[in-house]
């Protein structure tokens, strides 16, 4: 479930809500109940590396743990040149 960034208008209180999807956007802000809750845009904040089931099981060849190799790109960048 992501986590959902939420700041009052009226007080300028910022909440955090871990909801689902399909659940309606919060309303009542919990610091001064007033309904003026409003949804911020945010960017999610994780990334998939290390060794994991993303990066074994889906790669293959001398793709397969490119998180550990940092010096593989500029590796393949100079062959293609």
């Amino acid at each position: 479930m992501p986590i959902y960034e939420y700041r009052c208008e009226a007080c300028g209180h910022d909440h955090e809500a871990l909801q689902k999807m399909s659940d309606a956007a919060l309303i009542d802000c919990p610091a001064c109940n007033k309904p003026e809750l409003r949804k911020l845009i945010s960017a999610a904040g994780f990334r998939l590396s290390g060794s994991g089931w993303y990066e074994t099981d889906f790669k293959s060849g001398s793709k397969k743990n490119i998180s550990g190799d940092k010096d593989a790109g500029s590796k393949q960048a100079a062959a293609t040149d």
